[in-house]
């Protein structure tokens, strides 16, 4: 018989206003609707029309359709057997085999296989989400079941520790993942479409920032790499260690520094939350190194009380434009990454990947409260926040290097 479809023409199919029809032949066909390729396969018997319901591509695929039409066509013309009774014998037996496929799980990896036009460091990204935050709660669940409760249940757990904006993006691919399942004929309905507006607002004056691990090694090894002033290229290098503003940088003094300890303390009225206090940041061996580079140049002269002195006056610090100039000249676009990002690259990757306490990485950007940041000063959580900075000092310089993420948190 001859066959009219080929895979590809099936594969690139999109649909239209209305459902439609590609036939392949001898009443085997392709319905086409908004949610989904559907296989079918109309016959008469007793001089009635009857349709077969073959399955649900790409689960079912061409091969696969052609054979379970050539064999319902054998029962119908040899033995006068209605396809239809046979088939729920086979769709009994398929239900059996889809049951272990079926889990939101298996799903996700499913789905997640088939982005093959995704970077791998942002299909990495993608997995250790699932991993972290859907699988332990969602995983063997199976994904016709999987209620709008259940599923904000699931996000009001990443909510509370802090990642509001990996909140959304874990239900924006879920939403994608329960759209893939209805397509495969695996569920009826998204249950995240019922969650808008139900979880927190993201803060729309966050600044550009990168979360790629890849791409932010590539911009930490170019601002090693950076020719510009000597001022400018310290600041970039130390202001992602530290999880400070640019200006609580740029304006830093020699006289807040006890490099013996290891320890930098800002005064207050220079912090955007005066009211909680000076702000300690535990310096990690990558960051004193910087600062002892600069204490060489910047430190060592009567009358410079500042790390960052511009160029036209000793008792000014270099412009926070100066920064984000140097970003630029390193190829780094205004709407990817600024310099004020490196907070929030900090903030993300931390509650996401590296499994610190929250509260932790809030005192250290100075967003707890005064009761909060009086408990985390205490000598033992101080020692932790310390741990936390060195930790994540020596990720910075495993991405540098390229090395593995996952392989990475594994170790630690």
């Amino acid at each position: 018989m001859h066959h009219a479809l080929k895979a590809i023409a099936i594969k690139k199919a999109k649909p239209l206003d209305k459902p439609y029809k590609m036939a392949d032949g001898g009443g085997l066909y392709l319905l086409v609707k908004s949610v989904g390729k559907y296989w079918r396969y109309d016959y008469r018997i007793m001089g009635k029309r009857k349709t077969l319901a073959l399955g649900v591509y790409p689960l079912v695929t061409l091969e696969d359709a052609r054979q379970m039409h050539l064999d319902a066509k054998r029962d119908l013309q040899l033995h006068n057997i209605d396809p239809a009774d046979t088939q729920s014998k086979k769709a009994r037996k398929l239900a059996n085999e889809l049951a272990t496929t079926s889990t939101v799980q298996a799903v996700c990896e499913e789905w997640l296989s088939m982005q093959t036009k995704w970077a791998d460091s942002h299909k990495v990204k993608v997995d250790l989400r699932l991993r972290n935050d859907v699988y332990p709660q969602l995983g063997n669940h199976d994904v016709s079941r999987v209620t709008a409760p259940e599923v904000l249940q699931c996000l009001r757990l990443v909510e509370s520790r802090g990642a509001i904006d990996s909140a959304h993006r874990i239900k924006h691919t879920l939403g994608q993942v329960f759209r893939y399942a209805i397509a495969t004929g695996r569920a009826e309905n998204d249950p995240t479409a019922a969650l808008r507006g139900a979880l927190t607002k993201i803060n729309k004056r966050s600044y550009p920032h990168i979360t790629d691990p890849a791409r932010l090694g590539e911009v930490l090894r170019a601002i090693d790499g950076y020719s510009g002033s000597f001022e400018v290229r310290q600041a970039l290098r130390l202001l992602p260690l530290v999880f400070t503003r640019p200006g609580e940088l740029r304006m830093a003094e020699w006289d807040e520094f006890d490099i013996e300890r290891g320890v930098w303390t800002i005064p207050a009225d220079r912090m955007k939350r005066k009211q909680n206090g000076n702000h300690i940041v535990p310096l990690s061996k990558q960051a004193l190194t910087i600062v002892k580079e600069l204490q060489e140049v910047t430190g060592n002269m009567e009358g410079r009380k500042l790390l960052f002195p511009g160029a036209r006056s000793l008792t000014r610090p270099i412009s926070d434009n100066s920064l984000n100039a140097g970003l630029r000249r390193l190829d780094v676009l205004q709407d990817e990454h600024v310099a004020h990002g490196f907070r929030h690259t900090a903030s993300t990757l931390l509650n996401e990947q590296r499994g610190f306490d929250p509260d932790l990485i809030e005192v250290q950007l100075h967003h707890a409260d005064r009761s909060m940041r009086g408990k985390y000063n205490k000598a033992a959580y101080f020692d932790e926040r310390r741990k936390m900075m060195q930790a994540w000092a020596d990720y910075l310089d495993h991405l540098k290097i390229g090395g593995d993420v996952l392989q990475f948190y594994a170790a630690s």
